[in-house]
């Protein structure tokens, strides 16, 4: 344990264990602390009375003339002994009490950082990591907070506390030879727990790799459910995850033998002590030095001292496996965000909602640009669309715009102020995102669209629906407004999600819009009625459409075409059109793709209508 980063760790703890702003959490940590030491105190009775017992029993109890005759008597000696361990053990209670609700504090407050620090944390890093592995890594480093906490405060002292009281009463009643052989038991049992400890963190590092691998890849599997269904994979997925779990079958099998072989060793150890000790008091008894209650006592008192020798392998075992387990989530608070608030930064001031990209230059990977100096301004109410080949940048102007990156050259502004000197809060609050892939909580359809503005009025969620389109399709279902739509809304189609995506961004009322590709992955038929929904909410609010298919996009102020990071063409559709570019080109593809579809659908149509027709009865 003396590995630097475990010393980190446990500082980073600190104010966990020892919350500053809870006065009151303080004082249920020395109250317990002060019940356990009282609790050892009386523990240190518990052998005196079992040997005034056997010594009264035997008839070598000498009783003082100032002790009534009754109080040492075997049966209430007895009495004693026993009442002595209900009230040692009440105060233990009384402590673990006492403590539950410091221990819950921590876990609570370093999950709730963690969660926050999750969200702070810039796009980059979330498209990198899978979600399965990063909820194990909370769920497990939460378990081991209350661990350590518990251990490192209420345990760690005390335990030094009893062997320390140990030693004493056996120095002074015994002499220095029982101390010395309880030392030498201690060191030696403490050294063997400490090493074998130390081997089986190592396992224990590996069981929880095969175990995050595991849970990622069923995690991974069940969130494209569909998709394995599509191709038939359920015994490829259910292979790969059953290989994880076979890595962590191995690497659990190793945990749970090399515990059995900690365990022997330390009975070997404490077992060896125990008999030397043992062997020197039955030889002091058959030399008359002692009494045969002197040989239970200090059987007692070995078998006592057996509960905190395990306890402090059981301690340090657990604080360094706690310390394994939430080495992870403190690397994770230690990343720093990508994208933060200037230290002076102020709430985005909207005026108008003019957008502008000067001069922009940025890359995912400096290998890689993406946008070579790009430039364009976005006047307020007006509709400025962005379009080009797959690749040439069009989602990064988006992730520019609500700042989840930070340009490596150039500026982007609103209404003239630059988006990295204002908070990202007033920045994110004053634009409006309908995205390709609409992703809805499991919840209900008034919880997702009122995620636009959470203290919506009830008449202000139906208005936005009603604007959204989507009004008589709620109106349909049975539990209406408060139908739960599934995981990511796959109880819902297409159509139906990028209008609940619309109505929560009617419903937020942003004076700016960002359109990104929002009718791409629908149908032709889904994609007009879609497209008059958006038109609506784009009326009087600055603009920007990201788009796939142009047919969405004619009746922009301005058409921005990019191909390899730069702009290569601007102007309206007929202006692009006239010029016969690469907007023109682009055009007549989709067009004679769109006029294809049509085609197949009037063949389909009539296929069906003949259908109908031959099914249809003669009649004279």
């Amino acid at each position: 344990m003396q590995n630097p980063s475990t010393f980190k760790t446990l500082r980073d703890l600190w104010p966990y264990m020892w919350p500053r702003d809870r006065h009151d959490l303080k004082m249920r940590v020395v109250w317990a602390t002060v019940f356990l030491v009282i609790a050892k105190l009386v523990l240190m009775a518990v052998p005196y009375f079992f040997k005034w017992a056997t010594d009264a029993l035997s008839g070598d109890f000498v009783r003082p003339d100032w002790i009534p005759a009754l109080l040492i008597a075997p049966v209430m000696l007895v009495i004693g002994y026993n009442v002595v361990r209900i009230v040692q053990n009440g105060f233990n209670q009384l402590r673990d009490a006492l403590f539950a609700s410091v221990g819950q504090h921590a876990v609570r407050q370093l999950a709730y950082k963690t969660f926050v620090h999750m969200h702070e944390l810039s796009l980059r890093f979330h498209l990198e990591r899978r979600t399965g592995g990063l909820s194990r890594i909370i769920e497990r480093g939460t378990k081991g907070i209350e661990a350590i906490v518990r251990f490192t405060i209420l345990n760690s002292i005390p335990t030094i506390f009893e062997f320390a009281l140990t030693a004493i009463i056996f120095a002074v009643a015994y002499g220095w030879a029982y101390v010395l052989v309880v030392a030498l038991t201690v060191v030696a049992y403490t050294w063997f727990t400490v090493w074998a400890s130390d081997w089986r963190i190592a396992i224990r590092r590996e069981m929880n790799d095969s175990d995050t691998e595991a849970n990622t890849k069923a995690i991974d599997s069940l969130l494209n459910f569909e998709t394995v269904k599509y191709f038939g994979n359920e015994a490829m997925e259910a292979e790969r995850f059953d290989r994880s779990m076979a890595r962590y079958e191995q690497a659990a099998t190793k945990t749970w033998t090399s515990l059995g072989w900690l365990n022997f060793g330390q009975g070997v150890i404490f077992g060896l002590g125990m008999l030397v000790m043992m062997a020197m008091s039955a030889s002091a008894v058959s030399r008359g030095e002692q009494t045969v209650g002197d040989f239970v006592f200090i059987n007692a008192m070995l078998i006592q001292l057996s509960v905190p020798l395990n306890f402090i392998g059981f301690i340090y075992r657990e604080i360094r496996q706690g310390l394994t387990d939430i080495e992870a989530m403190f690397r994770l608070l230690g990343v720093k965000p990508e994208v933060v608030d200037a230290a002076d930064a102020n709430a985005l001031r909207v005026d108008a909602g003019a957008v502008e990209f000067r001069d922009v230059h940025f890359a995912y990977d400096p290998a890689r640009p993406i946008l070579k100096g790009v430039s364009f301004k976005v006047p307020a109410g007006k509709t400025i669309a962005i379009v080009g080949p797959s690749g040439a940048g069009k989602s990064t102007i988006s992730r520019l715009l609500y700042r989840f990156y930070d340009p490596q050259g150039g500026q982007v502004l609103i209404d003239g102020q630059d988006v990295r000197d204002v908070t990202q809060k007033s920045l994110r609050h004053a634009i409006g995102m309908v995205p390709q892939d609409t992703v809805l909580f499991n919840d209900t359809i008034a919880y997702n669209i009122r995620y636009g503005r959470v203290d919506a009025s009830e008449e202000e969620l139906e208005t936005a629906a009603d604007l959204a389109q989507i009004s008589g399709f709620i109106a349909r279902l049975p539990d209406g407004f408060d139908t739960m739509v599934g995981e990511r809304g796959l109880k819902l189609s297409g159509g139906e999600k990028q209008r609940v995506a619309i109505a929560r961004t009617i419903l937020k009322a942003p004076p700016v819009l960002v359109l990104d590709e929002a009718t791409s992955a629908l149908d032709s038929h889904t994609e007009r009625e879609i497209q008059s929904a958006l038109d609506k909410v784009s009326q009087g609010r600055t603009t920007l459409v990201i788009a796939h298919r142009l047919s969405t996009v004619v009746n922009a102020d301005e058409i921005i075409v990019l191909q390899d990071g730069l702009i290569a063409e601007r102007g309206t559709h007929a202006v692009l059109i006239a010029q016969g570019g690469l907007y023109a080109s682009m055009w007549d593809r989709q067009r004679e793709a769109s006029e294809a579809e049509e085609r197949l659908r009037a063949v389909r149509e009539s296929d069906e209508l003949g259908i109908v027709e031959r099914k249809r009865p003669y009649t004279v």
